[in-house]
């Protein structure tokens, strides 16, 4: 380039520089993070030593605290007295003239004196029996009558549940499909039904009215019916009496009670869920309108969806009086189909402790986690005491363990970087 050339870049140069002066000393641009002891994580730590003499207590100190809740939860779970009865096939098996043995495999039971044969389970069916629902409604239905024994007192509380197995109520469409709004009490218009989240049971086409309540939980609502048991040899009588059960309140949780209210929709602004028809044969009517959702705890209860395939729900119960041992009976109006998909169905009367229901999966996972410790503990201080390895020995760095030699017979020859040496090296 020539002289003439560079003396014109410089020019312009020193003119585009000149044009806008800077007002002081030009800032570099700088991505590091601002000088706080936050942004550059010089933040006080704690940064513990694990020695032996820190771990080995710690293993041993586990150990001990867990093994002994561990026994504490399965000794509770032991004090639970329940009893299982799967009535799946009652209408197909059972006779119906008059009361056959059960098959051991439909029963379930845990008592602290007793066995199952004490329990001497039987079955009976009633088919073509007329059942009034309401004045004007009645259905023809099967009555399955359960007989067992109990060989010992039940202590209050007494909870009766219904046991459902392979029903998915947790599949992301099951669990979506109801409107939150419209279970509150409000009076949801067709439109707003029509666009909500209650696919596929949302609105009927036909008579262009919004379904109450919407939705596959409600239209799925189990719907068997059961009797509270009934002792039939109570001490001192030839008269069977009721073991009185209450099963319209108290058999909700609280927090699912603040999410219903009365229904501001009248009877003939809505139309009930398919599923729904041999109680309501005619839709909602003047005289037996829309249900009362705020008190009806049955169906707060299932509409509080199980995570699990297998699960049982609250349905009855009695908090103030013993039930007595001895011979009791039930009366099942049978109605819910579990055959089609592959599900069984059961009554499970049972007690509780401080710790809940039946379930020693807790304990036993305690007393596992505390043997196991204890079991890595006495390795640890074993291999501790018989071979000792000093702490902080760099030897066990792996570029300080010297190589094998390649060629047999030949000495090993590294320095402390790990790089073998090459001929003529020294």
């Amino acid at each position: 380039m020539s002289d003439s050339a560079r003396d014109v870049g410089q020019t312009d140069t020193r003119d585009s520089n000149d044009s806008n002066p800077p007002n002081g000393p030009e800032k570099k641009k700088s991505r590091r993070p601002a000088n706080t002891a936050f942004r550059q994580q010089r933040l006080k730590a704690w940064q513990p030593i694990l020695t032996p003499k820190t771990v080995l207590p710690l293993f041993f100190a586990i150990g001990i605290i867990f093994a002994p809740i561990g026994g504490l939860l399965l000794y509770a779970n032991s004090q639970v007295q329940e009893i299982r009865i799967d009535y799946t096939k009652c209408v197909a098996d059972a006779p119906s003239d008059s009361f056959g043995d059960m098959p051991g495999k439909n029963i379930e039971m845990a008592f602290k004196n007793g066995s199952l044969s004490d329990v001497q389970p039987q079955w009976k069916k009633e088919t073509g029996v007329n059942v009034n629902l309401t004045k004007d409604v009645s259905v023809s239905t099967t009555i399955c009558h359960l007989r067992f024994s109990i060989p010992d007192d039940m202590k209050p509380p007494v909870l009766f549940y219904y046991h459902l197995t392979n029903f998915y109520q947790n599949h992301r469409r099951y669990v979506d499909s109801f409107d939150a709004q419209q279970l509150n009490g409000e009076a949801r218009s067709y439109g707003d039904i029509d666009s909500s989240k209650c696919t596929p049971l949302k609105v009927n086409t036909t008579l262009n009215k919004p379904i109450f309540p919407c939705g596959l939980i409600a239209n799925s609502m189990f719907n068997d019916t059961f009797s509270s048991p009934k002792l039939m040899n109570p001490p001192g009588s030839n008269s069977p009496r009721d073991y009185a059960m209450n099963n319209s309140t108290n058999i909700a949780w609280a927090s699912d009670k603040d999410l219903y209210s009365k229904t501001k929709y009248g009877y003939q602004d809505v139309v009930p869920p398919p599923n729904w028809h041999e109680r309501y044969p005619n839709g909602y009517t003047a005289e037996d309108g829309p249900p009362d959702l705020k008190s009806w705890e049955a169906f707060q209860v299932w509409m509080r969806t199980a995570a699990l395939p297998d699960f049982s729900k609250l349905y009855q119960r009695n908090d103030d009086d013993t039930m007595e041992k001895g011979t009791y009976e039930i009366a099942i109006r049978d109605y819910f189909e579990v055959t089609k998909f592959g599900g069984t169905k059961s009554v499970l009367i049972t007690t509780r402790t401080v710790m809940g229901g039946r379930n020693p999966f807790l304990g036993i996972a305690y007393i596992v986690v505390g043997g196991v410790c204890i079991i890595l503990g006495g390795v640890f201080t074993a291999t501790h005491l018989i071979k000792p390895r000093k702490l902080g020995d760099h030897t066990y760095l792996s570029w300080n363990n010297t190589p094998a030699a390649k060629s047999s017979g030949g000495p090993a020859s590294a320095v402390a970087s790990g790089r073998e040496m090459r001929p003529g090296e020294a």
